[in-house]
């Protein structure tokens, strides 16, 4: 059976109040505002949450063997992280989307047992990321 992928582009902006120093999530949220122990948020103002996300893309996420990977790019700089699905995923949360390296599902998790949390990405990205004019590309990809 081929490969099927389902992706879905989320746009934001950086904050001068990211710090990506949480060591089991990161997060991105449709909020504006960020306090300083938001330590796993990593972009602000999404114009995507799971509301915005297609049937279709939070479907391939349920299935067993769903891979999500995530591509989080800003100003030519690119980090990946590969996370899993989960059926028991709810994807219902109004504003935020967490991905976390544990197994914990609530309504703000996007996926689970990810390979990287915020403190793991690059400290070039994260500089970029204190930019509050600075835009923010967040690739999702579901592979079966």
């Amino acid at each position: 059976m081929p490969e099927t992928n389902v992706r879905e582009i989320v746009s934001g902006f950086g904050h001068e109040n990211v710090r990506a120093a949480h060591r089991t999530t990161l997060e991105i949220t449709g909020e504006k505002k960020l306090s300083i122990e938001g330590d796993c948020i990593i972009a602000v103002g999404v114009d995507k949450t799971f509301a915005g996300l297609s049937s279709e893309f939070k479907e391939k996420l349920r299935k067993p063997n769903a891979r999500l990977t995530l591509l989080i790019e800003a100003d030519g700089i690119v980090n990946q992280v590969t996370a899993y699905g989960s059926p028991r995923l709810l994807l219902s949360h109004p504003t935020d989307m967490v991905v976390r390296k544990s197994d914990f599902i609530c309504d703000r998790t996007l996926a689970v047992r990810a390979d990287k949390a915020a403190n793991d990405l690059s400290r070039e990205l994260v500089d970029k990321l204190k930019n509050p004019k600075q835009r923010t590309k967040i690739t999702l990809i579901v592979n079966l």
